[in-house]
């Protein structure tokens, strides 16, 4: 994997394929790198101060207000119960590690070798906390309409295939009216 457009972090490649896949360069490559940490690699390494963990919780926060606002323009007649469920359909991890393994996210990420053993750079918690770091990451490079962009490239095609009617509740919600009704 080592070509011309390979930067290395303590000899793992971190390419600006993946940049390219997203259609974003940053600016700063320590909050690139810093969103590809994996706390277990902090913790087994010298010289590395800060894991992605952070820029998780800033990703999270920044995805659900894009989803929300994409939703909410999207489907004008919906109510706050439907909006809800269509967010959760978007964001939930199994999404999110669907589209971290599409652009290849896995294969960037810093772990600790016991991780690696544990398959954790193919674990969907693990893929999806990376792909909102990666999101915090932009978002603090360069803001929000850049990160909206990223969003775009992303999550596009699966907004698009979103469909009002089939926003059913899930069946743990359904069993739970049906038996408080009753």
């Amino acid at each position: 994997m080592n070509n011309s457009n390979t930067v290395c972090l303590n000899g793992q490649p971190l390419l600006t394929d993946l940049e390219k896949k997203l259609g974003y360069t940053f600016r700063s490559r320590k909050l690139l790198e810093t969103a590809l940490v994996h706390r277990s690699y902090r913790f087994e390494t010298d010289g590395i101060d800060e894991d992605n963990q952070r820029l998780e919780f800033l990703g999270d926060a920044i995805l659900g207000m894009i989803v929300a606002e994409r939703l909410f323009d999207r489907f004008p007649e919906a109510s706050e119960g439907q909006l809800s469920r269509l967010r959760a359909q978007l964001v939930k991890r199994d999404t999110l590690a669907k589209i971290a393994r599409e652009i290849g996210l896995g294969e960037y990420l810093l772990m600790g070798s016991g991780e690696l053993r544990a398959g954790g750079q193919s674990r969907d918690s693990t893929l999806s906390d990376a792909l909102e770091a990666f999101l915090g990451a932009v978002y603090l490079d360069s803001g929000a309409e850049s990160v909206e962009q990223v969003f775009d490239k992303l999550f596009s095609e699966r907004l698009q295939q979103l469909d009002l009617s089939r926003s059913v509740k899930d069946p743990k919600t359904r069993l739970q009216e049906y038996l408080q009704s009753r």
